[in-house]
């Protein structure tokens, strides 16, 4: 768990640093450190798929997990509920507008949460630690959600460490739960989430680098098509 430690207490230095800029990072800086995170994610998920290329046993079951998760979460519309939901936190009940702190703070932790938890970096990470004892995804997430969260609270406020606490539980969840089934999670399973995932992450960098908007939230039920597959051999052997 020392990766998901690590990741939880970088979000609340983050957010620590980002409150004392009170009056926030000026834009041609923001800038520049979103286009920083976009280059980095790109690095890091073209080569989680490239590197895992070599031990796919399906070599085209990446191609058929992408159509089939980008047509489900489409149809099932993830990206646009999330940013209805986001719409939502800035309104009371009756539609009128809330109070704009209380707006500004629902929308910063709103788009955090979904930055720092939705995120196969986030996901796999937890993962691979319990599986491989190997941090490297845990240690890249921290340090770009070290730099998210000094962003997010330099503009929203301390509030956003409320955060910190559901990134630990989420990543705690994959955690345990890759402990629990170590035996069925296998080489060749984790090969083929990593390609998928490292696609979703490059997808991800093009997002922050404003080139594509390729709605990675929409491809998430991408991830789930190996599993699938896997279960189904099993179950026929």
């Amino acid at each position: 768990m020392i990766g998901t430690i690590v990741n939880t207490c970088a979000i609340v230095v983050g957010t620590v640093v980002g409150a004392l800029l009170h009056r926030g990072i000026k834009e041609k800086y923001r800038s520049v450190l979103y286009t920083g995170l976009g280059l980095a994610s790109l690095a890091i998920g073209l080569n989680a798929t490239i590197t895992n290329f070599s031990k796919s046993h399906y070599p085209v079951l990446f191609i058929v997990s992408i159509a089939v998760g980008g047509v489900v979460g489409t149809a099932l519309d993830i990206d646009g509920r999330f940013k209805r939901l986001v719409d939502k936190f800035g309104k009371h009940p009756n539609g009128q507008d809330a109070p704009k702190s209380n707006a500004r703070l629902a929308d910063g932790l709103a788009t955090a949460i979904l930055l720092y938890c939705i995120g196969p970096l986030s996901m796999l990470g937890p993962v691979i630690s319990a599986l491989k004892g190997d941090n490297t995804f845990l240690y890249t997430n921290a340090t770009l959600d070290f730099v998210s969260s000094t962003i997010f609270a330099s503009t929203y406020g301390l509030g956003m460490m409320l955060a910190a606490p559901v990134l630990f539980c989420w990543q705690g969840m994959f955690y345990l739960v890759a402990q629990l089934s170590s035996s069925a999670v296998s080489d060749a399973l984790m090969a083929e989430l990593l390609i998928v995932g490292g696609l979703l992450i490059t997808g991800s960098g093009l997002s922050l680098l404003q080139l594509k908007d390729c709605k990675t939230l929409n491809l998430l039920p991408a991830l789930l098509v190996p599993v699938v597959w896997f279960l189904i051999l099993a179950f026929i052997k």
